[in-house]
C-alpha cells in the first residue's frame, strides 16, 4: 500500500490518493470481516486441528479467545491503515507512540478486566489496545485533512492504483500467511511434547520477550525508511545509501541487545515474568529457549527492512517465495528435533533462528542483485566491526554477572536482582560503545552526539524558549 500511496503523493494526486486509501480500507473490511465470520463458527474446529494434543478445556479456551480477539483484530486493521497513510507523510512519532499504546493497552486490559473475565482479560484487552491504537492516530489524520471517503464502483476497483495494490499484495498476504502457518504448525510441534500447556507457555514467553527488540528496532527503522526507500525506487543509488545507511542502524543497535539477552537470560527471565512465579526448572527452561531466540534477534530486525527493500521497488514475489522455503526449512528442523532426536522445546526455538538467519541471507543476496550491487567492501567492513565489538561485548557482560552474582548480589532478592542487571547491561554497553567508537564505526559517532545533545538540556530549553518569546517564531 505505501509504495503506491507514496506515488501518488510524489505526483501531486492527493485527492486520489486519499479515495484510494479509503476504498482500499473499505474492501480490507469487508473481506476480512467474510473470513472472520466463518473462523468465529468453526474456531473449535480449527483449534482441533491446530492443537491436536491440546485437552478438551484447553480447546474451549484456546476457541472463546479467539472469538474475543477476531474483534479487535478488525479494529487494528482500521489503525495498521491510519498508521500507513501516516508514514507516507513522513509522520513516524504519533504511529510509533500508537503502536507502544496498543501493547500498553493490552496490558492495563489484562489488569482491569483480569478480576472479571479471568484469562479472557487477555483478549479484551486486545481490543482495548486496538481502539487506543486508532483513537490515538484520528486527530492527526483529520488535521492532515484525510477524509474516508470509499467507493465501491466498479470503475475505480479497475484503477491502476488498486489493481496494483493487489498485484503486490497477495504475495505479501500468502507471505504473512505462511508465517501464521509456520507459527501454528510450531504450536502443534509443541503440543507433543510431555506437558504440552507448560511448553507452550515457557515457548511463548521466551519468544515474546525475544522479540520485543525486534519490534522496537526493527519495525522502528523499516516503518521510518520504508516511504523514503519506495519513493527513490527509480533513483538506485540513493535507494541503496538510505538501505545501507538503515540497515547498519538496526544492526549496530539490535547486536549488543542480542548479546544481552544470551548472556543474561536468567536475570533478565526472572526480572520480567517474576521470580516467584516461575519455579527454577521454568526459569531455566525459559532462559535456555530465550538463549536460542537470541541467536536470530538480529535477522528478524533485519528481515522487517530488507522485505521492505524489496516490497519499496515493487517486489513482494521474491519475499514470498524466499520466506516459504525457509519457514518449511524450519518446520522440518523442528520435526526431525522433537520426533527424530526427542529433544525438549528450545530446540523448536533453534530451528526458529536457523530458519531467520537464512532467511536474512537469502534476501540479501537477491536484493543485492535486484539493485545492481551494494559496495560490497565498506558494506562487509562496517558490519565487520559491529560484530567483532559484539563479541568482547558479551565477555564485558559475562564477567561482572558472574562477579557480582557470586561475590556481591542475593539475588534472590529483586531489588539485588535488579541492581545486577542494571549494572551488569550498562558495563556491557558502554564497553560497546568505547569498542564501536574505538574501531570507527559512523553509528557510535552519532550515538555519542546524541548524548552530547541531550547533556546540553539547559541550552536547548533556552532556544525553545527564545522561539516562543518570538525572537525565531516565524508563524
Amino acid at each position: 500500500f505505501i509504495p503506491v500511496f507514496s506515488d501518488y503523493l510524489s505526483k501531486n494526486k492527493e485527492k486520489e490518493a486519499q479515495k484510494l486509501a479509503s476504498t482500499l480500507l473499505l474492501l480490507s473490511l469487508l473481506i476480512f470481516s467474510f473470513f472472520s465470520v466463518i473462523l468465529f463458527i468453526f474456531a473449535y474446529n480449527f483449534s482441533q486441528l491446530l492443537a491436536p494434543g491440546f485437552s478438551s478445556s484447553q480447546l474451549s479456551l484456546m476457541t472463546n479467545l479467539t472469538r474475543i480477539i477476531i474483534f479487535g483484530e478488525m479494529i487494528f486493521i482500521v489503525g495498521s491503515f491510519l498508521s500507513a497513510v501516516l508514514q507516507s507523510y513522513n509522520h513516524f512519532f504519533i504511529p510509533g507512540i500508537a503502536s507502544a499504546l496498543y501493547n500498553l493497552g493490552i496490558i492495563i486490559g489484562i489488569l482491569i478486566f483480569y478480576p472479571y473475565f479471568g484469562i479472557f482479560s487477555a483478549g479484551y484487552g486486545v481490543i482495548l489496545g486496538a481502539l487506543i491504537f486508532v483513537l490515538v492516530q484520528i486527530p492527526l489524520i483529520k488535521k492532515m485533512g484525510f477524509s474516508f471517503k470509499p467507493t465501491l464502483s466498479v470503475d475505480f476497483i479497475k484503477h491502476s492504483g488498486v489493481l496494483e495494490v493487489f498485484r503486490l499484495l497477495w504475495p505479501r498476504t500468502l507471505s504473512i500467511a505462511i508465517f501464521q502457518i509456520g507459527t501454528l504448525i510450531t504450536v502443534t510441534l509443541v503440543s507433543f511434547l510431555q506437558n504440552p500447556g507448560r511448553n507452550y507457555v515457557i515457548f511463548d514467553y521466551a519468544q515474546t520477550l525475544a522479540f520485543a527488540p525486534v519490534v522496537l528496532i526493527g519495525q522502528a527503522i523499516a516503518q521510518a525508511a520504508f516511504p523514503v526507500l519506495a519513493k527513490e525506487k527509480d533513483k538506485l543509488e540513493d535507494f541503496k545509501a538510505t538501505f545501507v545507511t538503515s540497515f547498519n542502524q538496526v544492526l549496530y543497535l539490535i547486536l549488543p541487545i542480542s548479546v544481552m539477552f544470551l548472556v543474561l537470560r536468567i536475570p533478565l527471565v526472572r526480572l520480567v515474568f517474576g521470580a516467584s512465579q516461575f519455579d527454577w526448572q521454568a526459569t531455566v527452561l525459559t532462559g535456555r529457549t530465550l538463549a536460542y531466540f537470541s541467536i536470530s534477534i538480529f535477522a528478524q530486525a533485519l528481515i522487517y527492512l530488507v522485505s521492505r527493500g524489496f516490497y519499496a521497488l515493487h517486489d513482494t514475489k521474491t519475499p514470498l517465495v524466499i520466506g516459504t522455503i525457509t519457514t518449511f526449512l524450519m518446520i522440518l528442523l523442528g520435526a526431525i528435533f522433537i520426533f527424530v532426536y526427542k529433544l525438549g522445546i528450545e530446540s523448536i526455538a533453534f530451528a526458529f533462528s536457523i530458519g531467520s538467519i537464512l532467511n536474512l541471507i537469502i534476501m540479501l543476496i537477491f536484493l543485492d542483485l535486484k539493485v545492481g550491487g551494494f559496495s560490497k567492501k565498506p558494506f562487509f567492513f562496517t558490519i565487520g566491526k559491529i560484530f567483532l565489538a559484539t563479541f568482547f561485548t558479551a565477555f564485558a557482560l559475562y564477567i561482572p554477572i558472574k562477579l557480582l552474582d557470586q561475590l556481591v548480589f542475593d539475588t534472590t532478592k529483586t531489588i539485588n536482582l535488579i541492581a545486577l542487571t542494571g549494572i551488569s547491561s550498562l558495563a556491557g554497553f558502554s564497553f560497546y560503545l568505547f569498542l564501536t567508537w574505538l574501531f570507527d564505526v559512523k553509528e557510535a559517532t552519532m550515538f555519542i552526539l546524541l548524548f552530547k545533545k541531550i547533556g546540553d538540556w539547559r541550552q536547548i530549553l533556552k532556544k525553545s524558549e527564545e522561539t516562543i518569546d518570538g525572537t525565531r517564531f516565524n508563524p
